[in-house]
């Protein structure tokens, strides 16, 4: 798993690629804790990269939103190759978190 970020017009934007399972779920809500730290009003996560998320991985990206929605600051996701996306739809985030076709999209949403 790699994550890397970046601020584009005001809203922090966090890069993962890789995989997200039970083996490094931890880190990936360690790493993801220190980056919202940084994202006042507003954060994408763009998995345009991620080839594989557990439910591990899910559980993180749920906790993520419940924090920023406590703050008022936006979330949404963007990038979900057809499997990772199917994942979002079986398990029903879809419904609970925005979800972008394509990283423009996102921003412009959260501007």
């Amino acid at each position: 798993m790699e994550i890397n970020t970046e601020q584009v017009d005001g809203t922090l934007i966090a890069n993962v690629g890789g995989r997200i399972d039970g083996g490094n779920a931890q880190d990936f809500e360690s790493s993801m804790q220190k980056v919202i730290e940084d994202a006042d009003s507003a954060l994408i996560i763009d998995l345009s990269d991620l080839s594989y998320i557990s439910s591990a991985g899910l559980r993180v990206i749920l906790l993520i939103a419940k924090t920023l929605t406590k703050r008022s600051a936006k979330f949404s996701i963007c990038g979900l190759s057809g499997p990772i996306n199917e994942i979002f739809v079986i398990s029903g985030f879809n419904k609970i978190i925005s979800i972008h076709d394509s990283r423009e999209d996102a921003i412009a949403a959260a501007s």
